[in-house]
């Protein structure tokens, strides 16, 4: 695990200077050790930097820039299988003279080039130079656990693993994508392959990008897209058989990400997915697993009780920390060094202090991010496929009725329930046709005509990132449709990248056991009947659960991993959030309408009926202006 970073400079004015700069400014993602080549060639300077946080092979020996035959790699993430690869390739001949999975794979791209990924259970991003095809590959893993951003203005590349990286190259040009702004507004998350900055990308899950060197050309292809899996037929096998086949590679899963030469602990909440995690971990251990809970004083966010119990069942050697607000205030200064763009998932702050506390006794923490995706468990799945149910004839009779309506003139429901706004989603929901839009329009958190009343600067056109383009075929369900989706959107900008930044800024390796592709590949072809069955979503999960840990333990409503921001805005923080929504502020980007944010807020303090994360959208853009373009 670690940090990259590089350059392809055309213009040959890049040096190791500033590829040191690059690479150190994510220091906290390998604290351990550093490297920083810069490789000549007849057409660019070539720089390739990494920051390792030592997981296996604890030596010198997996030192980076690593380098065999005509190929050069750095390498960020973990190849959990590396062991069964490395006696393949040593059939072949191979000779090894390390324990790291670099130079397992390394010699595997080698053998196979880009076919070794077939062979890899694993989360990665890495770059390979390869002097004979004259040629730079950058790849990132099926499922986007590991990320990497990319520059390209004509004349040089620069990538890294985290953008700061790229913003330490002085012919890096921060200039804000308003569209971008746009979509962060939307959902909280700026999706892929956008980022905040204009002609900077975030390459594809599952993708490879190829520089040519001599012709200065790019290209992007896919070598997995987990929308192949959900075109395939579903499967014919029974209840039972689907049960205990999840069952097992769950089983293999969870077991491979325990591979580590260092302690290894476990993130447990008190619901389904953790659980699932803990307990089979430790079924299968001979000794108590390390488990990390953060918990609230206030009672209707709070799980620790629930996820005490459960460790106390399973026997894990169990820590958890009762945080209050003033640890959130902390946290909240450091959310845009962390998080180096705009991101408002509003459990950024329990995901960064569990982190913090599971930092001081492991050096490798398993999540369950991709549970509610594979398994069916968000109520928005539901109520997408619920509002579009009814004949397209009866929605466009309600959508119609509905514009007819003027509902900003019932000033009492305004006031007392924000109905004008509640409205306008409504009308979107009931108008949407397919139940993939339904879940676009639930998805926001601002819609889009919102976005152009609290925005000064418009956006050219209002991107989306819920329409495939037909990449969907009718073989599959339409829950299995909209998990597809959310796969591709939700899962990999938001909660991956959640995950990624809050353990990483504390130099630990987040693990997502849940989304080792072969669960993920068989569980898109089983069909929506056993995933929500008897109105029991996450019905295959829980049934599996059940068989370690009593059902009294775990059947209650279903609570978010999220911070009470909603109370702490209007008591502790609130300075705080009057502060960055200042008009004075608010100008200094030029982005935002001040009158109309301010107006959100008083009436927010006020007691109104008024989203928070409307609020904390801005808010947190705002934190992150005055961090990245303010501080120059």
């Amino acid at each position: 695990m670690c940090g990259i970073a590089g350059f392809i400079d055309f213009s040959k004015k890049s040096g190791t200077d500033i590829l040191q700069r690059m690479t150190d400014a994510m220091q906290h993602r390998g604290p351990n050790d550093s490297g920083y080549e810069v490789f000549e060639h007849a057409a660019a300077g070539i720089g390739f930097g990494q920051r390792r946080l030592s997981i296996l092979d604890l030596s010198s020996g997996g030192h980076q820039p690593m380098h065999f035959k005509h190929y050069s790699i750095i390498f960020n993430g973990e190849i959990y299988n590396f062991k069964e690869i490395k006696k393949e390739l040593e059939k072949l001949g191979y000779s090894f003279h390390s324990g790291s999975d670099t130079e397992v794979l390394l010699k595997g791209y080698d053998a196979w080039k880009e076919r070794v990924l077939d062979r890899c259970i694993g989360m990665f991003a890495f770059v390979i130079f390869d002097r004979q095809q004259d040629e730079v590959v950058l790849c990132r893993d099926r499922a986007g656990v590991k990320p990497l951003y990319y520059y390209w203005d004509g004349s040089r590349l620069l990538f890294g693993s985290e953008l700061k990286a790229l913003c330490e190259h002085p012919d890096f040009k921060k200039e804000i994508d308003v569209n971008s702004v746009s979509l962060f507004l939307q959902y909280s998350y700026i999706p892929t392959p956008y980022t905040i900055y204009q002609e900077t990308r975030k390459l594809k899950p599952g993708h490879l990008l190829t520089i040519r060197l001599n012709r200065q050309e790019l290209q992007e292809r896919a070598y997995w897209n987990v929308l192949d899996a959900y075109n395939q037929p579903l499967t014919g096998l029974s209840q039972h058989e689907v049960i205990q086949h999840t069952e097992a590679l769950m089983k293999s899963a969870y077991n491979y990400r325990m591979v580590a030469d260092v302690p290894v602990g476990v993130f447990l909440s008190g619901g389904y997915d953790s659980a699932s995690v803990a307990a089979i971990i430790q079924a299968g251990s001979g000794s108590r697993i390390k488990t990390f809970t953060i918990g609230y004083k206030e009672r209707a966010f709070d799980e620790s009780q629930e996820a005490k119990k459960i460790a106390r069942h399973l026997g894990t050697d169990h820590t958890e920390w009762i945080v209050g607000p003033k640890d959130a205030l902390e946290i909240l200064e450091q959310l845009p060094e962390i998080y180096d763009e705009p991101f408002a998932d509003n459990s950024t702050v329990p995901t960064t202090l569990v982190s913090k506390l599971a930092s001081k006794q492991v050096k490798v923490a398993l999540s369950a991010d991709g549970g509610d995706e594979l398994f069916a468990g968000y109520n928005k799945f539901n109520q997408s496929l619920r509002y579009t149910r009814f004949s397209k004839r009866l929605q466009g009779v309600l959508s119609h009725t509905m514009g007819l309506m003027k509902p900003e003139l019932i000033p009492y429901f305004n006031k007392k329930y924000n109905f004008a706004s509640r409205y306008e989603k409504m009308k979107l929901i009931w108008g949407a046709g397919q139940a993939q839009y339904a879940l676009k329009y639930i998805s926001q958190y601002l819609t889009e005509s919102e976005v152009h009343h609290y925005m000064q600067v418009k956006p050219e056109k209002y991107r989306t990132n819920f329409d495939l383009n037909g990449e969907l075929t009718n073989v599959n369900d339409p829950l299995n449709k909209l998990l597809a989706i959310d796969y591709k959107t939700f899962l990999v900008d938001n909660n991956l990248v959640k995950v990624d930044r809050a353990t990483m800024s504390v130099s630990i390796e987040g693990r997502e056991p849940m989304l080792d592709h072969r669960l993920v590949e068989f569980l898109a072809q089983v069909p929506q009947s056993l995933k929500v069955k008897d109105n029991v979503n996450k019905y295959i999960l829980k049934t599996i659960v059940h068989k370690y840990i009593p059902q009294s333990l775990m059947d209650r409503p279903k609570r978010p991993f999220i911070a009470p921001l909603q109370e702490w805005f209007r008591d502790e923080l609130k300075e705080q959030m009057q502060y960055y929504l200042a008009p004075e502020r608010l100008a200094k980007s030029g982005l935002f309408n001040a009158p109309h944010v301010q107006q959100l807020m008083e009436k927010y303090i006020n007691g109104g009926k008024v989203s928070h994360q409307k609020l904390w959208n801005i808010l947190v853009f705002q934190l992150w202006y005055n961090r990245w373009m303010e501080k120059l």
